[in-house]
């Protein structure tokens, strides 16, 4: 974990990121650092295929994020799309519950004809980050599938059909990766955490946007050698998730939904937890971590700005007292 690398110079910052809570933040880390020192590992265990596309909810709204393109009404999706071909579908009898706009077809167009030609998920990736002028590095956490499978009381649902069909109102008893064991992280993602200035766990759901990513073999264990600072933003504050099922999802998992869970669920990866200032006083300090506060509810651009400011300031006086003890 903890090495000599400060988190203000010119080196790297990794995020593992997931989710609404998770793009946020990187559009406020790219206010503050040039977005050639971004990498994002990102959560793919949300993939689907829909009308025979290859969708990457997680993927597409990092990929938006950074390019300027993701919808702030809505938190997913292209800013300003239209739905006629949603509406098609439906007149159609088609399924439409998971909901597609007109030009973020396009990327899934985009994506599913470079597979079907051979590319990687990886390389598909590359190049749509190209196409849009996007100069952070974006990566999927594997080129293998890895799909997070939600047990209810009436079987097992994709989280997709969990989160967004279910609208995540039914019943959880369980959560696990299927096909994680067998998968291996996508290339340059274990280099990229090797040779970090500093690495951030994303104020995104543990359990389904990176426990998905920690679950692939070689993922944990980088972040455990990295001599890079690893920090964690909470996505809990005052005892509730910010958005989403987080809260649900970690009680399912034996983890209470507070900060003392979102510590436990990286305590073995963490150098710093940074908690929402309304936790102050409640954080985990018998689990080993120190905590820092700030106000982590990313309502505007500012606010997205202040934190990643925050969190780099952290990091950064968190390796000058390691250096001095």
């Amino acid at each position: 974990m903890s090495g000599s690398r400060q988190a203000d110079g010119h080196g790297r910052v990794v995020v593992l990121t997931g989710g609404t809570g998770g793009a946020k933040f990187v559009q406020g880390l790219a206010q503050v650092i040039a977005p050639r020192r971004i990498t994002c590992v990102v959560n793919t265990g949300d993939d689907l295929m829909w009308w025979g596309l290859h969708v990457s909810p997680d993927l597409d709204s990092i990929t938006y994020a950074l390019a300027g393109m993701l919808s702030r009404e809505r938190g997913w999706g292209v800013e300003a799309d239209t739905f006629h071909c949603l509406q098609a579908m439906r007149r159609m009898g088609t399924p439409a519950w998971f909901q597609l706009g007109d030009r973020d077809l396009a990327t899934h167009l985009t994506r599913t004809q470079l597979l079907a030609a051979g590319k990687t998920l990886s390389e598909a990736t590359q190049e749509i980050a190209h196409e849009l002028r996007i100069e952070a590095e974006i990566r999927p956490m594997s080129d293998a599938r890895v799909e997070t499978r939600v047990l209810t009381p009436d079987g097992e649902l994709s989280f997709q059909e969990y989160f967004v069909r279910e609208r995540f109102q039914v019943p959880v008893r369980g959560v696990r990766f299927e096909g994680a064991k067998k998968a291996c992280p996508a290339p340059g993602v274990v280099e990229s955490i090797a040779r970090a200035q500093a690495v951030i766990l994303a104020p995104s759901n543990p359990v389904t946007s990176v426990g998905p990513i920690l679950a692939v073999p070689g993922l944990r264990e980088a972040l455990r050698n990295t001599r890079a600072p690893v920090a964690a933003v909470s996505p809990i504050v005052g005892g509730a998730a910010v958005s989403g099922p987080a809260a649900e999802l970690m009680k399912t998992q034996g983890l209470p939904a507070s900060l003392a869970g979102v510590t436990r669920s990286y305590t073995d990866l963490l150098d710093l937890l940074i908690a929402d200032e309304r936790d102050a006083g409640s954080g985990p300090e018998s689990e080993g971590i120190a905590v820092r506060y700030t106000n982590t509810v990313m309502k505007s651009d500012a606010d997205k700005a202040a934190l990643a400011r925050a969190v780099l300031g952290f990091l950064r006086k968190h390796e000058v007292e390691a250096a001095a003890s």
